[in-house]
């Protein structure tokens, strides 16, 4: 059972959103364990949890029943009416209702790189999965899972609202849409957030925009107000800083109390380690945890085999998606990696950066169509897996869909690239 070339092709250029974003067709789903798609079918809630928290952390944090640095660096650099509307009342215990992971296939099995709750692909995941289907594979979320997950959102129909910065993902929102408004309902249908019109909006809007593009959307503060729009106007959900957060000893009992027990191992298991990038001085006898360093300037002289790091801006930045701003400290050279670390801290008062452990993605062999040849080949290469959960209205999370994509071996960053292949996933037997 596979996917022939001449199955992806006509239908991918009628849809027309490959284009200049050209990615490998394989004639096959990538397969998973079962106990890795168990994991994947149950991750959904604890992420769900641990958005809830860090939304609760922020609000205490601005209460000032936890300390105010918490929130003050949540905030550094966002505008004070953008601070404003994340307070609001209105917003209170909101939370984006997609959320997709960036998970790498490891060894020691899932390794959380990014939280996105703004993501991309939902379109392509989508139409994938319906590719996959009708060839027979049972890909994880059936083939409207995507559909039936992202309709959950604006049940009664909407429009989704794409910046020009977003533009690449354009073409894939308005299939998703038209292949929604083909399953009836709705109507659903795409529009330009620049010239979204706040005095006749419609009854639901899903935001496709990073809010650091707030100046480039006329109307935003206006959409931060309404009161039917997802993912809302809190930017904090938007900052990798939680990732690092999660690490602090001096938060250790925090998170006890606002994650559940389980699900805060869970997440401790995935997520790697991180710092956040703060160049205040370290007394003499301090040490920054786990690098035994006393400052950054000292982690700056890391040897090439001690670098084993990545460095990245943590959000509310046009580099702070699709690998833009991700430094990865073995991969570059001394010099680059001494004024990578310098330009985070100078940085740090209006745009955050964080550290982490670097995770190895384990080698896989996939097969994929030459593109100039149409002949099936094996790649040699890495994964990474996004996962799409969707909640509902009542707040219950189900998994749409998984997008997996496999990067040559030689790459460290893995991401859609012309390079890389791109499908969805099944169980293995």
């Amino acid at each position: 059972m596979a996917l022939a070339l001449d199955d992806f092709m006509g239908d991918a250029a009628a849809v027309g959103f490959r284009e200049g974003r050209g990615w490998l067709f394989s004639p096959e789903p990538l397969r998973l364990s079962g106990a890795e798609v168990a994991q994947l079918e149950r991750l959904g809630h604890p992420l769900r949890m641990f958005q809830q928290g860090c939304d609760r952390i922020y609000r205490r944090s601005v209460k000032g029943t936890l300390p105010e640095w918490i929130a003050e660096l949540l905030d550094a650099g966002k505008p004070g009416w953008l601070l404003e509307a994340q307070r609001s009342d209105d917003l209170r215990e909101v939370a984006p209702r997609v959320i997709r992971p960036d998970l790498l296939l490891t060894d020691d099995g899932f390794a959380l790189t990014e939280l996105d709750s703004v993501p991309g692909g939902i379109g392509i995941t989508g139409w994938l999965s319906k590719r996959y289907s009708g060839a027979g594979f049972e890909v994880l979320g059936g083939d409207s899972g995507m559909l039936e997950g992202f309709r959950s959102l604006l049940p009664d129909g909407g429009e989704v609202l794409i910046s020009e910065e977003a533009a690449d993902y354009r073409l894939e929102m308005e299939w998703l849409v038209q292949a929604l408004n083909d399953l009836g309902g709705g109507p659903w249908g795409t529009g330009s957030a620049e010239e979204f019109n706040a005095e006749n909006p419609t009854s639901a809007l899903y935001r496709f925009f990073e809010l650091f593009d707030w100046e480039s959307v006329p109307a935003a503060r206006a959409l931060a107000l309404h009161r039917d729009l997802t993912p809302p106007f809190k930017p904090h959900f938007e900052e990798k800083l939680w990732l690092a957060l999660l690490w602090l000893p001096i938060l250790r009992e925090v998170w006890e109390s606002e994650v559940r027990g389980n699900h805060l191992r869970r997440l401790q298991e995935l997520i790697p380690y991180g710092w956040i990038v703060d160049p205040t001085p370290l007394p003499p006898h301090g040490a920054l945890p786990r690098l035994e360093v006393n400052s950054w300037g000292q982690l700056a002289a890391f040897s090439q085999k001690q670098r084993r790091l990545v460095l990245k801006v943590s959000g509310f930045s046009e580099l702070a998606w699709g690998s833009r701003g991700v430094v990865i400290g073995h991969d570059v050279s001394g010099e680059e990696w001494a004024m990578a670390l310098e330009r985070a801290c100078q940085e740090f008062d209006a745009q955050p950066w964080i550290l982490q452990e670097f995770r190895e993605a384990r080698l896989v062999e996939h097969p994929f169509y030459d593109p100039r040849t149409g002949a099936i080949e094996t790649m040699r290469g890495r994964v990474r897996l996004c996962p799409y959960y969707f909640v509902d209205q009542e707040g219950k999370s189900r998994l749409g869909g998984c997008l997996a994509t496999i990067a040559p071996a030689d790459k460290k960053k893995i991401h859609g690239m012309s390079d890389a292949i791109l499908t969805v996933c099944v169980a293995d037997g």
